[in-house]
């Protein structure tokens, strides 16, 4: 179990959120169920399903595994004006192959299109298609069309940017745990510079990139795909709008996964969220930790939790006073390392390079931490939706006065995340457009088909009190724990026991009688192992992975 103490601490913060607007405006209502949006969408949707979509070759992606293709739908911007200005979302799609991987000799029966979000906000979905050339997609990708998707804002979907993509990657830079006042002051102007700069650059529809229009999208993706109801899989943030999807449209859906779900507490949307997820990263944190103590003889960081800490907080003050290869510093160090929090396969390659920095070998490091430039448009892209999505989404603290107090009581006892959270959400205070009162996530009994939620026990990016909420909500759902792990995203995953009911759900439409759990996937070997760490990045790019959550 994940240390409750990080959590009390972050559930006790005396929040005095209450004056969160900015000043001179109030927080949009939340969207009526039966208001303007919804029956823009409805007339949305009825276009779509008219015109459908015009799927062909993938224009822009070069040398690509498989048969998938590209089409495009179009959106309002605004759905209160379903007949104004109009958007159009990226869409791909793999057909389903019909093929059983068991049986070469059986032929499958189509059940229809699976959606599918990687989270993010501003995570690209793009090319989840592909996983089907994975073995455990192999029977979905048999009865589904697998059908990913770029969001509103992301890639070519009516690209959102706050700054010049060449200014994105400030490395080396620092990462202090215990920031100083000046250190404060220096990050305070540049959340508000960035949040001027989404304003300019991307123009007074910026207001429109929220998570209702996610959820609205989805009903217009479903309609020109000619699917009566829709089949979801939701991953990380994309299970809070595939929550708000089934409270808009019950009635339209026909079975949805949520893969890692976020809490959908209209409260914990998006500030108290990022406290607790801050907390749940200091354990996951101390997991690696015990791994990497456990392996000593492998990579010399120390026999304890404490001795490895030391290890690391000495890679990080020789990177302050020289950056390893003048581009990775303490936060590129951290960040690096944060990955490692979100899926254990990264274990032995960032052990490994903080073992091989410390023996004078920064290469491994370098490869690891440093920028990638070449993706420095797609980054600022993903980060720039991110940062609207959130902050247009609900009320945020206006006075840096109430997230210095919280955090500072949090990054006493969570200190690895606690600052670098802050850091990426502080533009939210500082937003230039109205925010939006979250929806209530609720469904009644018998109102949705049965869902199935699944979740990690000790998961750091969507702590698992946010799958118990989400079970709380959505009448009818089943959870399914994978005990004592971490992994953030488990479908597909390396956990067969998972996968099971996974594949009952989607192909049979059978869930658990009640809750469920499995024991925890195999530990990663403290050796680097070519195969696992290849498998894990192609899982990671075709899932699309996201930028938080």
């Amino acid at each position: 179990m994940r240390a409750a103490a990080l959590h009390s601490v972050a559930g006790s913060l005396l929040l005095t959120a209450l004056a969160l607007a900015p000043a001179g405006s109030a927080p949009a209502a939340p969207a009526a169920l039966g208001g303007a949006e919804q029956q823009g969408t409805a007339a949305a949707a009825a276009r779509a399903a008219a015109t459908g979509i015009a799927f062909g070759k993938c224009a822009d992606v070069k040398d690509m595994p498989g048969a998938m293709q590209c089409g495009t739908v179009s959106v309002p911007l605004d759905y209160a004006h379903p007949s104004g200005k109009q958007i159009k979302l990226t869409v791909t799609k793999v057909a389903a192959t019909h093929k059983d991987p068991h049986n070469s000799k059986r032929q499958v029966r189509r059940q229809g299109a699976l959606v599918y979000n990687p989270g993010g906000p501003g995570g690209d979905g793009r090319y989840f298609p592909l996983v089907g050339l994975l073995p455990e997609w192999k029977r979905i990708a048999a009865a589904y069309d697998l059908i990913g998707y770029s969001p509103r804002g992301v890639g070519r979907s009516a690209p959102l940017s706050c700054e010049d993509p060449g200014r994105f990657f400030k490395a080396p830079s620092q990462a202090p745990t215990h920031p100083s006042e000046s250190y404060k002051k220096e990050r305070i102007a540049q959340a508000k510079a960035y949040a001027q700069g989404c304003a300019k650059r991307s123009g007074s529809g910026l207001k429109h990139f929220n998570s209702l229009n996610n959820a609205r999208d989805l009903d217009v993706i479903r309609a020109a795909l000619g699917e009566r109801k829709l089949t979801f899989m939701g991953a990380s943030y994309g299970t809070y709008f595939g929550a708000l999807y089934a409270t808009l449209f019950p009635s339209h859906v026909r079975r949805m996964v949520f893969d890692s779900a976020v809490d959908p507490t209209p409260e914990q949307i998006w500030y108290r969220n990022n406290l607790d997820q801050s907390a749940a990263f200091e354990s996951r944190w101390t997991d690696f930790r015990k791994w990497i103590a456990r392996h000593h003889d492998v990579y010399g960081l120390g026999r304890t939790v404490a001795a490895v800490q030391h290890s690391y907080a000495k890679a990080s003050a020789q990177l302050a006073a020289e950056p390893a290869g003048g581009k990775v510093g303490p936060a590129e160090l951290q960040a690096a390392f944060l990955s490692a929090g979100y899926y254990d396969d990264y274990w032995p390659t960032r052990a490994q390079a903080l073992s091989a920095y410390l023996k004078g070998d920064p290469k491994p490091l370098i490869e690891q931490a440093g920028p990638a430039t070449e993706a420095a448009a797609e980054a600022e892209n993903s980060n720039a939706v991110y940062t609207a999505v959130e902050c247009n989404d609900a009320p945020w603290p206006t006075d840096f006065t109430v997230w210095d107090r919280d955090n500072t009581r949090l990054s006493r006892v969570a200190p690895f995340e606690t600052w670098d959270n802050v850091w990426m959400n502080l533009p939210c205070a500082y937003w230039p457009t109205s925010r939006q009162q979250p929806l209530d996530v609720r469904t009644a009994p018998g109102q949705l088909p049965p869902t199935l939620i699944l979740a990690a026990e000790r998961d750091a990016a969507t702590p698992y009190e946010g799958a118990l909420e989400m079970h709380r909500r959505l009448s009818g759902s089943v959870l399914v724990t994978e005990r004592d792990a971490g992994t953030h995203g488990i479908a597909g995953g390396p956990n067969k026991c998972v996968n099971g009911y996974l594949d009952a759900y989607l192909l049979q439409g059978r869930t658990p009688h009640q809750d469920a759990s499995c024991a925890p996937h195999a530990e990663p070997e403290p050796k680097p192992q070519a195969d696992r760490a290849q498998r894990a990045a192609l899982k990671e790019s075709l899932k699309g992975k996201a930028a938080r959550g």
